[in-house]
């Protein structure tokens, strides 16, 4: 590790830190305002939350380029997966509630802020949970609020776009509430650490030495690129199929070819 890299680490890592300590006072004040009024509290978690974003990203080096349309709320978004970095580039253009596997809620620092923001939890070992959290993604949009999820279930390297997981679509197909397509790709600079490796967290990559990694960038350039219509079917599977065309339409990988996930 140069010197330079070595000194940009740190200092990242101070900024992530004080921006944190900065703003969980006055994110608490804005929840405490907003008790017992969900709408209200919606918009305040949304604007808050892409304030919080953009201030992260600017931190990180992080530039995001943003092709096609941005989704008014209320709305559902469905994406592909690549790293923790998605909901920070999504959330700083979009006023947004994520859907997250349950895992998320119990780790330290990350899962309190996360569930301070709204997130919706998902745990996928229980079938019976569904009901709960379509409920909660139906009172989400009810109360104005854009509800993003990644229906492939996990995370990849960005080589190609996984199959598209359909429960979470049993709403918008029973409602007809449209779809947004998105997909995401990240690159860096030639003479660093590729993207599949560095900013992409996937497998059993380890938290630490990759936020390690992804702190150590001279810049990292986010791509979101959302197709110009929504979709709409009345069948969750051929929703899901659908999506993940439209997304596959959008994409462009994060790895390069011929790389294979191990």
């Amino acid at each position: 590790m140069t010197a330079l890299r070595g000194l940009r680490i740190v200092a990242r890592a101070a900024g992530l830190i004080g921006i944190t300590l900065a703003l969980t006072p006055i994110h608490a004040v804005g929840l405490a305002a907003t008790a017992g009024r969900p709408i209200a509290r919606g918009r305040w978690r949304g604007r808050f939350l892409r304030t919080w974003s953009r201030a992260y990203l600017r931190v990180l080096g992080v530039r995001v380029a943003w092709r096609g349309p941005e989704p008014a709320p209320p709305f559902l978004l469905a994406a592909n997966h690549l790293s923790y970095l998605d909901i920070l580039v999504l959330a700083s253009r979009l006023p947004t509630t994520f859907v997250a596997k349950a895992e998320i809620a119990t780790w330290p620092v990350l899962g309190p802020l996360c569930s301070s923001f709204g997130t919706l939890y998902v745990n996928r070992s229980r079938k019976s949970d569904l009901p709960r959290l379509l409920g909660r993604l139906e009172g989400a949009l009810a109360a104005g609020s854009g509800v993003v999820f990644f229906p492939e279930g996990t995370s990849s390297p960005g080589v190609d776009v996984l199959p598209f997981r359909s429960p979470l679509l049993a709403l918008p197909a029973a409602s007809g509430h449209p779809v947004h397509a998105a997909a995401l790709a990240y690159r860096t600079l030639p003479a660093e650490a590729p993207a599949h490796l560095s900013v992409c967290w996937w497998g059993d990559m380890p938290f630490g030495s990759h936020l390690v990694s992804l702190l150590g960038h001279s810049r990292i350039e986010a791509v979101v690129s959302v197709a110009a219509e929504p979709l709409v079917d009345a069948d969750r599977k051929a929703l899901a199929l659908a999506l993940r065309a439209a997304v596959l339409c959008e994409f462009s990988p994060s790895a390069p070819a011929g790389f294979a996930c191990e």
